[in-house]
């Protein structure tokens, strides 16, 4: 069984990371989420709830494509996670050329901790390469319209997180 794994933060998961979960799961038999703990960068939706959306978004991708597509919380080296889940495959998706250098430098590091796991980059399709969580959730807290870069369930999850927030 080929196993990828594909990491972020998903802060939360858009359009771009439904398009390019959507075209891994056609590489693999079984595709892992591996969300993110990173305190660090202080994400405006739970654990918790960032897992429930993505479980809910890949339900119906998973029946469409055939491929089993999980939810995986971690925090440990992503080279770690993916032996704790038996990948062969890191999935990491690319927007722009500056996305290649970063992610360059994460291939060279995992594979010096472990040369048996490949790394598969995954283009954006053009209508989806501007779009990052960052910004998303920069529009969605200044009152924008995010539709064109989330689904439904996630514009209303961040509207209800925002007005939350703002007590």
């Amino acid at each position: 069984m080929r196993i990828g794994l594909y990491p972020g933060t998903f802060d939360p998961i858009t359009h771009g990371h439904l398009d390019i979960i959507r075209r891994a799961a056609a590489l693999v038999d079984k595709l892992v989420i591996g969300v993110a703990i990173n305190r660090d960068k202080g994400p405006l939706f739970p654990l918790e709830e960032r897992v429930a959306l993505i479980e809910a978004e890949c339900e119906a991708l998973s029946a469409q494509t055939g491929t089993e597509i999980v939810a995986h919380p971690f925090e440990n080296l992503l080279i770690d996670c993916a032996n704790d889940v038996g990948a062969q495959i890191i999935v990491r998706g690319l927007r722009a050329v500056s996305d290649f250098e970063y992610e360059f430098q994460m291939v060279g590091m995992n594979r010096a901790l472990d040369d048996s796991v490949e790394t598969v980059f995954l283009m954006a399709e053009a209508e989806h390469q501007a779009i990052a969580s960052k910004l998303v959730k920069e529009i969605a807290r200044l009152g924008g319209d995010v539709s064109n870069f989330v689904t439904p369930r996630v514009e209303q999850a961040l509207k209800d997180r925002l007005a939350r927030a703002a007590g």
